[in-house]
């Protein structure tokens, strides 16, 4: 039996569904748009095929980090009912959103001093962020104390891998992650950069490829190449409303690590934001970044 609360946030997009079957709770992050607010505590989020239709169509959302005052909305009802909390946070090479949780922790702490907050940075994003999610589920489930479960997970985010490509570059030039000439001349030769998170939860080029099935094909090269994966690991794939290409990408890997649960689902809106519409993105554990 589970010992203490298990917590992330929506950076981990993770769907609804996951967080009912495993019972771990969610802090919802969000985003601004056309002077609308989505998400967050207060409003409901936009469905994900309407986002990314409206992202295709010219949308320039932008994503809030959590507060403080809306960790400490979600911690302090478990801690003052005598519950410990483990939270695993968006990565801090990405947003602000781990400071917060950390400063609620310790306000809270020095109000209740008798339990624990353990707050991970998981340097992680997306399903990046999901399966460390996913491998605390497991650790917390096996009996494993909030201190084990922290030290397990804490152990895991140097190798937990996160490759990725992208259909359209714009995305990464307004985040800065490439420059305008690079985003113009890769469009016009259709060359897809390949991608990963490094060591500190930043997003780093590290590859590019001609065509969008060669870049997928870079992506399980990077799998082939890394990978330390026992059989019970599964990889998990997130992307951008680009279904066709998760099958492309499931049938590559099927060749090479077919005795693998392979779990996707759709980059949600906070993070779609920053990586734009057809993005596709693999994890997995391997022998570092």
């Amino acid at each position: 039996m589970r010992q203490f609360i298990l917590m992330t946030d929506t950076g981990s997009d993770l769907p609804e569904s996951y967080y009912e079957e495993h019972g771990v709770e969610k802090i919802p992050l969000g985003f601004t748009l056309d002077g609308a607010t989505y998400g967050g505590d207060e409003n409901p989020m936009m469905e994900v095929k309407e986002f990314y239709a409206r992202l295709r169509g010219g949308a320039m959302p932008k994503t809030f980090q959590a507060t403080p005052a809306q960790a400490r909305a979600h911690f302090e009802p478990h801690v003052r009912a005598g519950e410990d909390v483990l939270v695993i946070a968006f990565s801090s090479g990405l947003s602000g959103t781990y400071n917060s949780y950390v400063a609620a922790a310790k306000e809270l702490q020095e109000e209740y001093p008798a339990r624990k907050i353990c707050v991970v940075d998981s340097l992680c994003a997306s399903f990046g962020q999901g399966l460390l999610v996913d491998y605390a589920v497991k650790k917390a489930d096996s009996g494993a104390s909030i201190e084990e479960t922290q030290a397990y997970i804490e152990s895991l985010v140097p190798k937990l891998c996160h490759y990725f490509t992208v259909e359209d570059l714009y995305h990464l030039k307004r985040g800065g992650r490439v420059s305008a000439t690079t985003a113009f001349v890769g469009t016009m030769l259709k060359i897809k950069p390949v991608l990963h998170v490094d060591g500190e939860g930043h997003l780093i080029p590290v590859g590019k490829a001609m065509g969008r099935k060669k870049s997928i094909s870079a992506l399980v090269e990077k799998m082939e190449t890394l990978s330390v994966m026992e059989p019970e690991d599964p990889v998990f794939i997130s992307h951008g409303d680009c279904e066709e290409d998760v099958e492309f990408l499931k049938k590559l890997l099927s060749k090479q690590f077919g005795g693998h649960e392979i779990f996707a689902a759709p980059i949600g809106p906070v993070i779609g934001t920053h990586s734009g519409a057809g993005t596709l993105a693999v994890f997995f554990l391997g022998k570092h970044r």
